[in-house]
């Protein structure tokens, strides 16, 4: 069994907002491939959350930014991470930060396929096409 199946893997996500829109990348990569989502992806070795989630940032969109504050965390779970110790199951532990972006356009890059800006009201209209969580996320960040 991989260490990643004995333990869950720890990612930090970029809630990287401007004048009312958030910024969501459509990702390439499993999990969630192929949905809309937030920057993000897993801490490295030594990394601190909030350097990995400007670190994803910058990778998956080109935009750099200055990290703000942990706003939540999140567990997504596979019903195979659960189920089954031999499945192709996963469990992210995902830490959201909240970010102040340069100004610049975001580019699609590595893990994405496309990326954009997106007000909260176009995000809860990408339903099944978002990644779970996101409108919500995307509430709590514009809450403040």
């Amino acid at each position: 069994m991989s260490p990643e199946r004995c333990h869950p893997v720890v990612a930090a996500l970029a809630i990287a907002v401007r004048e009312g829109h958030l910024l969501l990348v459509r990702r390439s990569q499993p999990p969630d491939r192929g949905l809309w989502g937030f920057p993000g992806g897993k801490v490295e070795w030594g990394e601190t959350v909030v350097a990995a989630a400007i670190r994803e940032l910058t990778e998956e969109t080109g935009i750099l930014a200055h990290p703000d504050r942990i706003l939540t965390v999140l567990d997504e779970i596979s019903e195979d991470a659960v189920e089954s110790e031999s499945g192709d199951g996963f469990h992210y532990v995902m830490i959201a930060v909240t970010c102040r972006p340069e100004p610049g356009e975001p580019v699609a890059a590595t893990d994405a396929l496309e990326v954009a800006w997106f007000t909260p009201d176009q995000i809860a209209a990408l339903g099944p096409g978002a990644s779970r969580n996101v409108a919500w996320v995307a509430r709590q960040a514009l809450a403040d």
